[in-house]
């Protein structure tokens, strides 16, 4: 019996050995890696072509609860510490699609793995990488973005020396030991089942279309297939980088309402139809040519006040100054608003609309406004919106004998264009139990040193109950990551949004699937970080200091906030109980 269970036991030894040295697949070593961005599991955003001015990027594959990690990490450091400062920048990847991000957190303080270790859920970095077992090092060679080495730690520090020196080792892909990795797609011939009309088409009806459609702020319309397949390989590259669609909240914190975010398996749909060829069966129908926009038209009926804007020339080339509108209000008494709608005469130019009460004087105000473009808004637009219904009971006073003052912000496309939007106000004179109010964190006091990062944060304190609806961050071109924290009268902190890939072509407000209630005494902290170097594409000077002001090429630090003060109310009037 001793010899049997031996013997078995060798058996299984060999088997494991031989599960863990079988030769790596087929691996092209002349891919050219494509870019893509993925979040850490601090939630912070990279994006692999950011790196493009380093010497050398490495990527190390990484799997919870794999021994070959855990053993690589001394020497992995030790490689750190000798090439950081030679221009080598150092990543870790987790292709697994099972380990959550708090697992990988945990695994990382567990057994003091110091990297960032981006989160490919989709699989899709792990595919264009042919990523197949952990524990292997990577590097790659920025200028062209090839692999230049594969293999086990054990060979970094001298595939790196080869690197820097324009070199390559004679033997460039090595076997690593690690765990094999469950990559899912393997088979890419099966790419080929996806349906153009069945799954295609329902997704970009959904998320895409609302923007891409003629006359749009998309740089083209998705009118048919023949169009997206003419555009696949860009849709492609957006997809990858997180470009597309244009939601930027952390998905590790918050639900929110009006959701545009892809699920996994949506940008894997998307991404795998067009590796394979992005085609149109011929027996399949084509929805998207079938599709009819809906027309600009009010959502909720006939407004009960309609502005229309006086008209803007908008030049082909430039920067543009803010334009400033007032309107007086003609009513000889006073009115709540209960929803706002704002319908774009140009989209492609109108960058956002912004729409602030001058109150008559004399008139106590409902919040005490340190800016009439900071606190207290009446009304706000940008690409993407349409109709905002405040909450029940709840409302904006609009008293008898005002004006509305409208900031127009326009960007140019190249062509000179015009723009007369018109902005409609539902509303009633029964005065509600809650007045819906808008307020922003900011700070002024920000100056952007050339060529580096730069962080501050921004903090508003409720003295009262609140509930939140929603959350807006706002900085300019140079904005790279802002969070809202709460910090609660017992000392308890939560993560109420993260931003970590802010893009200023999107000013995009977060609305609370569910309210939130907030106690007394809580401060919101807006936590915010700048680029202002060279490799912040969007950047139109990392030569000079940036301080605050109302220009693009300026920055701001502002965290907005809708609120009312106390809880909701139900239908039958009784406050409703909120965690």
């Amino acid at each position: 019996m001793r010899r049997r269970f031996l013997l078995l036991l060798a058996v299984s030894s060999l088997a494991f050995l031989f599960a863990c040295q079988q030769n790596a697949p087929t691996i092209d070593m002349d891919l050219e890696v494509p870019n893509f961005a993925l979040l850490d599991q601090n939630g912070d955003f990279h994006e692999l072509y950011y790196y493009g001015d380093e010497k050398a990027v490495v990527l190390y594959t990484q799997k919870n609860g794999c021994s070959t990690v855990r053993k690589d990490m001394d020497e992995l450091k030790a490689v750190r510490t000798a090439f950081q400062e030679k221009g080598v920048q150092f990543l870790m990847i987790n292709s697994t699609g099972k380990d959550s991000r708090e697992e990988i957190k945990k695994e990382a303080e567990t057994h003091d793995i110091e990297f960032p270790i981006l989160e490919d859920k989709a699989q899709l970095a792990a595919e264009a990488l042919q990523l197949y077992r952990s524990g292997e090092a990577i590097v790659l060679d920025p200028e062209t973005w090839s692999v230049s080495y594969r293999g086990p730690v054990n060979q970094l520090a001298v595939a790196l020396d080869a690197h820097l020196n324009g070199e390559l080792l004679a033997e460039n892909q090595i076997d690593v030991k690690g765990t094999a990795l469950p990559i899912k797609h393997t088979d890419k011939s099966a790419f080929a089942t996806i349906s153009y009309s069945l799954d295609v088409a329902p997704i970009l009806k959904e998320k895409c279309i609302k923007c891409h459609v003629e006359g749009g702020i998309a740089p083209f319309a998705m009118k048919d297939h023949a169009t997206v397949f003419g555009w696949s390989q860009m849709m492609r590259e957006v997809l990858r980088t997180k470009r597309m669609p244009p939601w930027h909240a952390d998905p590790h914190y918050g639900t929110f309402a009006d959701d545009l975010s892809l699920t996994t398996e949506e940008l894997q749909t998307l991404v795998h139809w067009i590796d394979a060829g992005a085609l149109k069966g011929e027996e399949e129908a084509d929805p998207l040519a079938e599709y009819r926009p809906e027309k600009k038209e009010w959502t909720l009926g006939e407004p009960d006040l309609i502005i229309q804007l006086n008209k803007e020339e908008v030049p082909a080339t430039g920067v543009i100054d803010y334009r400033y509108q007032i309107f007086e209000v003609d009513l000889d008494y006073d009115v709540y608003a209960t929803a706002i709608q704002v319908i774009p005469d140009n989209d492609e130019v109108l960058h956002h609309l912004l729409v602030s009460v001058v109150y008559p004087d004399g008139y106590m105000e409902p919040i005490d406004r340190r800016s009439p473009w900071l606190d207290g808004l009446f009304a706000a637009w940008a690409p993407g919106q349409n109709v905002e219904t405040f909450p029940e009971n709840t409302g904006r006073v609009l008293p008898a004998g005002s004006k509305l003052h409208f900031q127009l912000h326009y960007t140019t496309n190249g062509k000179a264009q015009s723009d007369a939007s018109t902005i409609g106000i539902y509303y009633t004179d029964k005065k509600p139990e809650n007045e819906y109010l808008l307020a922003g964190a900011f700070r002024t006091d920000i100056e952007l040193k050339p060529n580096e990062y730069y962080e501050n944060s921004a903090k508003y304190r409720f003295d009262k109950e609140v509930t939140i609806y929603g959350l807006s961050p706002h900085m300019h071109y140079r904005g790279k990551e802002m969070k809202f924290v709460a910090l609660y009268p017992d000392g308890k902190r939560e993560t109420l949004l993260n931003v970590p890939n802010y893009n200023f072509n999107w000013q995009r407000t977060y609305r609370l699937a569910e309210p939130k209630t907030l106690p007394a005494r809580t401060v919101i902290f807006v936590d915010a970080v700048f680029d202002n170097t060279a490799k912040n594409t969007f950047n139109p000077a990392p030569e000079k200091t940036v301080y605050w002001g109302d220009f693009s090429f300026d920055e701001m630090l502002i965290g907005y906030m809708s609120f009312q003060y106390g809880r909701p109310a139900s239908p039958d009037g009784k406050k409703i109980s909120m965690k």
